[in-house]
């Protein structure tokens, strides 16, 4: 007799992977065996994205020229940007980078290719082209110019810059970039896994990536940092929040940014955002939302005994930036962008098509009643 299936494949193996590894009990999270603490310390998003793609940390001269390779992929077609600009005002920005992902595959030189080293290269493009995606809209909706991508910049600073016309402090475009490594992957997430689903029918990895993108865009994945701070929207006030929370508590409302499918205790990226959305918020001369989240952790931790993870300060640090809310999820997206291809790169390595199981609940012995007996 075949044990019951588990609600979500909580705890089920489904594959081998050597990219990325978390250690739920101890707060660890390893990409390609490097902790993410030496990362955050150490390394660049164009670093962490060499790592994950290659397998191996590089060198200064392989570093440069992977550099250099991004910089200069970021331009969109100019159709594409006409295509943006066709779209109407109120869709999301998650619908659109949805949408602009899908059609860059029209535009690639290498879309019917899928060996390793297209593959390779696609993953650039889409990596570099995808936060010119989020700018652009933001610009286009906003009813502004949009600002073309400086390559002198790297891929953070790049991005803030494009959005806001400005050149970022030094303190936004670390923070961001350090954002950016630290969603870069996180083993078989939601999106993660619906991408390696995808590409196990040897599809490419635009449509992997647009799968992925479909993932993310749900509240109890990607869009769960836009909840929170839907939540300190509504709560305004630091001297509310403790009131607040414990009301929602007691209604037994849902809260995001807590608790997660793999780690028992604290998120080990939710220190650093929290770090860096205090040190954003103080630049800009406000720490209100970071006070009311510290309120609503203390909270949530005392009385349910459910830690932060990720997606609690991030949202934090990104409005200390001057970014919307509603820009978030694809911020994450953009990042995320990195394991996704990684994962495709190892799932065409050894492919098997993912074709699971269900334990079926229904019927088995109905009696087909003609139509016009009915």
């Amino acid at each position: 007799m075949n044990a019951p299936a588990k609600a979500g494949l909580e705890d089920v193996v489904v594959s081998t992977s050597d990219i990325c590894f978390i250690d739920g009990d101890k707060g660890r999270l390893l990409y390609r065996g490097y902790d993410i603490d030496d990362l955050v310390a150490h390394s660049t998003f164009e670093e962490v994205t060499y790592l994950l793609w290659y397998g191996a940390l590089p060198t200064k001269k392989e570093l440069d020229a992977h550099n250099k390779t991004l910089a200069a992929s970021r331009r969109l077609p100019p159709k594409m940007l006409d295509l943006l600009r066709a779209l109407p005002r109120k869709t999301t920005p998650m619908e659109v980078l949805r949408t602009g992902v899908s059609a860059l595959s029209a535009f690639d030189p290498d879309a019917a290719d899928n060996s390793r080293d297209a593959t390779l290269r696609k993953s650039i493009r889409l990596t570099a082209q995808m936060p010119t995606i989020v700018a652009a809209w933001e610009r286009i909706r906003r009813g502004r110019p949009i600002v073309p991508p400086n390559p002198r910049m790297n891929l953070a600073a790049n991005f803030l810059y494009m959005l806001t016309g400005k050149k970022p402090t030094d303190l936004a475009a670390k923070t961001f970039d350090v954002a950016l490594i630290m969603h870069a992957d996180h083993e078989f997430n939601a999106s993660t896994f619906a991408a390696r689903v995808t590409a196990a029918t040897l599809s490419d990895v635009h449509s992997a990536v647009t799968s992925g993108i479909g993932a993310l865009k749900g509240p109890l994945h990607g869009g769960a940092n836009e909840q929170v701070m839907l939540m300190v929207e509504k709560i305004k006030d630091p001297a509310k929040a403790e009131p607040w929370i414990r009301k929602a508590l007691a209604d037994k409302a849902r809260l995001m940014g807590f608790g997660h499918r793999v780690y028992n205790v604290e998120d080990p990226r939710a220190k650093h955002l929290r770090r860096l959305a205090t040190e954003l918020g103080e630049q800009a001369g406000s720490t209100v939302n970071v006070q009311i989240i510290d309120t609503v952790r203390r909270v949530v931790e005392q009385q349910k005994h459910i830690y932060p993870n990720v997606d609690l300060y991030s949202g934090a640090a990104y409005a200390s930036m001057g970014i919307a809310t509603d820009q978030f999820t694809p911020i994450f997206a953009m990042s995320r962008v990195a394991g996704w291809s990684a994962h495709v790169l190892e799932q065409h390595g050894n492919n098997r098509l993912i074709r699971p199981r269900s334990e079926y609940t229904g019927a088995t012995d109905a009696k087909y009643v003609p139509l016009s007996e009915r």
